[in-house]
């Protein structure tokens, strides 16, 4: 993983590049291709492939695991994620269970626009995401239940939708740092702004740029900053001038490598996302947890704590702000809630 790619999981709610722990299994990489996979909008593409992570047993319980915006089911093995929770004795023993970390539509090694559609390619949205996720389990994996779907940032909002889409097909789910509301306010307009940046830059030709246009680094650059890192933890860490002009300097000149037509893609899927008509569908038990920091799900808002009130059984986990939690960023790192993640997994009845 380049360097950028690392500046890109800070940005979507992961904190650090891909390290695999040595006291868990080691994961193994597949692809599995769905034929005539149809979109939300009538269009029908022959083939998708999907690829994936797994860490553990087959034989062990089932856990879906979904990654955030830009990122791919790799970028959730980082120590501060994985490390935290995969090894020995941790929420997520994979000794117990068989953690499947999907690439989504869209992104990291499964079927893109980069693939040669570029802007051709036909719209998605998290709904068809979330659908493509679903055959892979069940037509490529063999799936029929799971005892958890978990998801961050992107794959929290993820979480929400199967959790509706297939109530009766898991025991629990943990939708992390997302809230079960519109794609609104503050948090579209930014993915807005990076999507218009690339639009409007000379070098995009409609998607047919021989280039990547220069805008999409600075657009993401600044979504990162505005949307991500806490502000405790940023007055902590650049408390002059000169030091935030350093740590920006950094992010600036890192190595880029993210494709504009696969980054306009992965952010605009979000535009439709709207859980609110199903919450009273589902039958999974339910804790969210979000950070007291996030930039795009400001609790302060009570959107969250109104909207669980739909659902049966969830609570809601607010991680308290700190200077060493990161905003939006804070759930990357599962220090924060591993005690949580185990004491819920504990009450929540196996199906």
């Amino acid at each position: 993983m380049t360097r950028w790619h690392a500046v890109l999981a800070v940005v979507c709610g992961l904190m650090s590049a891909p390290a695999v722990a040595a006291d868990y299994p080691k994961p193994v990489e597949g692809d599995w291709t769905a034929k005539d996979f149809k979109l939300h909008t009538g269009e029908t593409l022959p083939e998708v492939k999907l690829h994936y992570t797994t860490v553990g047993d087959p034989k062990g319980q089932p856990v879906l695991m979904l990654h955030g915006s830009s990122g791919n089911g790799a970028t959730m093995l980082s120590a501060a994620f994985a490390g935290e929770l995969f090894g020995a004795g941790q929420p997520l023993d994979a000794t117990k269970y068989f953690i499947i970390l999907p690439d989504g539509l869209g992104h990291g090694k499964s079927t893109k626009p980069s693939d040669g559609l570029k802007a051709k390619f036909p719209k998605y949205d998290y709904d068809d995401m979330v659908d493509a996720q679903y055959r892979l389990l069940t037509e490529g994996l063999g799936i029929k239940h799971l005892r958890l779907v978990m998801g961050n940032s992107m794959g929290g909002m993820h979480a929400w939708l199967w959790a509706e889409k297939h109530p009766d097909f898991m025991d629990a789910a943990v939708p992390m740092a997302s809230q079960p509301t519109p794609m609104a306010a503050r948090n579209w307009m930014m993915r807005r702004l990076i999507i218009d940046s690339v639009r409007n830059d000379p070098d995009w030709h409609d998607g047919n740029y021989t280039t990547q246009p220069k805008s999409l680094k600075a657009a993401a650059v600044f979504f990162g900053v505005a949307t991500s890192g806490g502000t405790l933890a940023y007055a902590k860490q650049a408390p002059t001038r000169a030091a935030a002009d350093k740590m920006l300097d950094e992010r600036l000149a890192a190595p880029f490598t993210a494709d504009a037509n696969d980054y306009m893609y992965q952010w605009d899927a979000s535009g439709d996302y709207d859980p609110t008509a199903g919450l009273p569908k589902i039958k999974a038990h339910v804790l969210a947890i979000n950070s007291a920091d996030d930039e795009r799900n400001p609790p302060e808002t009570g959107l969250t704590v109104n909207a669980l009130k739909q659902v049966k059984n969830a609570k809601l986990y607010p991680i308290p702000a700190s200077d060493d939690t990161r905003g939006h960023g804070t759930t990357g790192a599962a220090k924060f809630y591993a005690k949580q993640l185990a004491e819920f997994l504990k009450e929540v009845p196996a199906n």
